[in-house]
């Protein structure tokens, strides 16, 4: 069967130069630089301007009325700049005012390898502009274009991430209490607890006396840094509830519904997974494993043959999902085709369990790729009723 076209790699519309004003941007926080390449006119453009999408704009139709007084007829107007801080917004605010706008993967533009290379903006521009002319000729290797999301796409991305790190900050807050107390040798009092406020002029050193003043009192805000961030945790928590209950309809929420069926998998991996990988048009099984960056690093030379280990080079919040669920997988799922796969592999072979729980995240992540997009079910998994539980 023949497999779609991979129009992040080359551009499909025919790049006719005459026509088609070209125009790349690096992007601050203070200025933004836009080169061009303008079609009957010789010069190269490179105008420094303020980050203003409406300066940008009234710029880009200078350039036009330039060509068009040079002869030319512009039929298209080209933009790129590199993923980073500002994200999507502007392709999108430039998409429906008519221009051709791109964000181009800012790993994919190659750089030279020198050890102390010059660096700067206009030497940027100029690689972003070799990289964007090879791109929209349709050759392979110039640079990669991301997929410009809707603002409803990206915004639903926003809850799970804010818990991941609410999460992470609630891990250190804790830690800090905790060192708090190890450092007076106090080992018996769980800042945790729900009434611990209350017990910490109670607390004793091994010394006989109480906490000191300050120590106390950070131990105090400490807790009430820790339940305000509970609370926040069970805030988004209770809403993301409320909309699968809502709208069980939506695209993305019934593949929530249908991954939570899976033993093991519960609605916060299962809304990671959808928002990160799963909802993404991407093109076969080995675009999913290479977007959550399980494919491997090849290093050949000659008759030198090696591997590098993982690439790395695709969406890091995925990756740690799957290797916690690969090993959850294990125990749930103990009777799967692929659990059994990976204990036959790793029966007899020592210290292979950790290289061999990425080949199983690899293979999982195609499974549910696969159930999500056609219904089939991966070989063997058990499932509990069609509710979504906690």
């Amino acid at each position: 069967m023949q497999k779609p076209y991979d129009d992040s790699k080359a551009c499909l519309t025919a790049f006719v130069q005459d026509s088609t004003i070209v125009a790349v941007i690096e992007m601050s926080l203070a200025n933004w630089l836009v080169a061009g390449m303008i079609p009957g006119v010789n010069r190269e453009p490179l105008k420094k301007i303020a980050p203003d999408p409406e300066v940008l704009l009234r710029l880009l139709y200078r350039w036009r009325d330039e060509a068009i007084k040079a002869g030319k007829e512009i039929a298209r107007i080209a933009v790129a700049y590199e993923t980073g801080r500002d994200s999507f917004w502007l392709a999108r605010w430039l998409r429906d005012r008519g221009i051709d706008a791109h964000v181009i993967h800012a790993t994919s533009v190659a750089v030279s390898r020198e050890h102390r290379r010059a660096k700067t903006d206009r030497i940027d521009t100029a690689m972003l502009r070799r990289g964007f002319l090879g791109w929209l000729r349709g050759e392979r290797g110039h640079c990669s274009m991301a997929v410009v999301p809707t603002i409803e796409e990206e915004d639903a991305k926003r809850p799970h991430r804010e818990r991941e790190s609410l999460v992470k900050e609630r891990t250190s807050t804790i830690n800090r209490m905790k060192s708090i107390l190890t450092q007076f040798g106090v080992r018996n009092f769980k800042p945790v607890l729900r009434r611990a406020t209350e017990k910490i002029d109670a607390v004793r050193t091994p010394e006989g006396g109480p906490l000191p003043p300050n120590a106390a009192a950070a131990l105090r805000r400490h807790i009430e840094r820790f339940r305000l961030i509970n609370e926040q945790i069970k805030a988004i928590e209770k809403t993301r509830l409320q909309r699968l209950q809502q709208y069980p309809e939506d695209k993305f929420n019934a593949m929530v519904f249908l991954l939570v069926r899976i033993i093991g998998l519960g609605v916060e991996t299962a809304e990671q997974l959808v928002h990160e990988i799963l909802s993404r048009n991407l093109r076969d099984r080995k675009a999913v494993s290479r977007y959550a960056g399980l494919t491997g690093s090849p290093d050949e030379s000659g008759a030198s043959r090696r591997e590098k280990g993982l690439s790395r080079s695709g969406n890091g919040r995925v990756r740690k999902i799957l290797i916690q669920l690969s090993w959850r997988m294990l125990q749930f799922q103990p009777d799967s085709s692929l659990v059994r796969w990976f204990k036959n592999r790793t029966a007899n072979a020592r210290r292979s369990r950790k290289p061999m729980i990425v080949a199983l995240a690899r293979k999982l992540i195609i499974a549910l790729w696969r159930y999500v997009k056609t219904g089939v079910m991966p070989e063997g998994f058990k499932l509990r009723p069609s509710e979504i539980n906690q």
